[in-house]
């Protein structure tokens, strides 16, 4: 593999001269999106370069399919850029910290995901005023611990592997000391960020008993009734999806509410919905109900020459993606259909935590690549032999560094694309909505 493709190789980038600039990309992606909160995802792309990188997710598949690839496949994330990874509960209730968002999740190449999390680093550097040096070292240090790792991996008992990368060695097996101060207080708010707490703040009792949301629009907003009928309704084929254990659970809650719940800056546009169920002694349990859309590297999978499994349900793909890319995952995670389209569903609001990491002083940028690429080597070893990747990505630094200057280069690019994106609006040429 190292004579077909090698390490070094992987520093290239020469954008394709047929590539789709930034605003036909922003306006294809919006197809099939709730047309009055598309101007809304336009101007949360609009906030930055990272913000931009969130949003395009199916732009850099576009480019990455023209890059080097060993031909290695493994369930990616699709979308392991730096902000998608982060704390959340288990079921016992302690925090588990790992990727936490599959919505592009796919069969295709290990190289994707590194790369895109190497380029997020360097965005979210600049943003925070880190200089270039610190950057780049951040994004070399995340393809770093991503080798070391899968090497580490690739040493252990198969099913010591599997489990590996605990949350009280992470820190210690990626030297992300520097880090530690700023877990603490993201766990610290995590743990309150519940269910319970949520439901405190969002609903008011009703006369009769129980309670209902209060809207606070754009973000929460009330439905017709007919439309949170058919929600509701379906929660039945979802109860069928989730462990036959865990079903009893559900059946202690009765639904009261469904209301319509704008959800972050790539998935702005699609159909999200949070429901509200309530025990006996009305205590709340929060269920969220998104769409799920075929994956935005679908289209791009071929054209690298990986093939394109055929998907009967995308709420499933992205439960199954998920499931097979984290050590623990939702109890409650599935899937069902609302009036024809194919939705996820998950628990809202799981004690879920992460870091800003375009908010990170310049000295932890570094610990926090070293983690997540500890982080994205684990994930990809579930369903990729360990052995093979770590082989192919050897002992000294050199896929490393090669990964980093790809990183710079990508993130050039992303700023380019995003002054695109800004002098687009300003022209009046796409609808761009800000401020919230």
């Amino acid at each position: 593999m190292r004579r077909s493709v090698p390490r070094s190789a992987h520093r290239a980038f020469d954008p394709d001269p047929g590539r789709p600039d930034a605003v036909t990309a922003v306006r294809e992606s919006g197809a099939g999106r709730i047309p009055e909160l598309i101007p809304l995802r336009v101007g949360r792309m609009a906030a930055g370069p990272f913000a931009f990188l969130r949003g395009s997710a199916g732009l850099m598949a576009y480019d990455l399919a023209r890059t080097p690839m060993t031909g290695i496949a493994t369930q990616i994330c699709g979308d392991a850029h730096a902000a998608n990874f982060g704390l959340y509960g288990d079921a016992r209730g302690d925090l588990v910290i790992d990727l936490n968002d599959f919505d592009e999740t796919a069969h295709g190449p290990w190289e994707w995901d590194l790369k895109r999390l190497a380029a997020s680093l360097v965005l979210a550097g600049r943003e925070t005023g880190a200089d270039e040096d610190t950057c780049r070292a951040a994004a070399r240090d995340a393809a770093g611990s991503y080798r070391r790792t899968m090497r580490l991996l690739a040493r252990m008992p198969a099913l010591d592997a599997w489990n590996a990368i605990a949350d009280e060695e992470l820190v210690s097996h990626t030297d992300a000391h520097d880090l530690l101060g700023t877990l603490r207080r993201v766990s610290e708010k995590a743990r309150s960020n519940t269910s319970g707490r949520f439901a405190a703040k969002s609903t008011e009792p009703v006369a009769g008993g129980g309670r209902r949301f209060v809207p606070a629009p754009p973000v929460l907003r009330d439905i017709p009734d007919a439309e949170a009928a058919a929600v509701a309704l379906a929660l039945e084929e979802y109860v069928g999806t989730i462990g036959e254990d865990r079903r009893p659970l559900l059946a202690r809650h009765a639904v009261h509410d469904v209301a319509f719940r704008v959800v972050g800056t790539g998935s702005v546009g699609t159909r999200s919905y949070v429901v509200l169920l309530l025990d006996h002694r009305g205590e709340p349990l929060i269920l969220q109900v998104k769409e799920a859309r075929p994956s935005a590297l679908v289209p791009h999978l071929a054209t690298a020459g990986f093939p394109v499994r055929p998907v009967a349900h995308e709420g499933r793909r992205v439960v199954l993606g998920q499931q097979r890319m984290q050590v623990v995952s939702d109890i409650l995670l599935g899937w069902t259909t609302v009036e024809g389209r194919p939705y996820q569903v998950r628990q809202f609001r799981n004690r879920k935590g992460s870091v800003d990491p375009a908010a990170l002083p310049a000295d932890q940028l570094d610990d926090y690549g070293r983690m997540t690429g500890a982080l994205l080597a684990r994930a990809h070893s579930h369903s990729a032999d360990p052995w093979l990747i770590a082989g192919y990505c050897g002992k000294n630094e050199e896929l490393d560094e090669a990964i980093a200057t790809f990183a710079v280069a990508y993130a050039d690019r992303t700023e380019s694309d995003h002054a695109t994106l800004l002098t687009a609006i300003r022209a009046g040429r796409i609808e761009a909505e800000t401020g919230v």
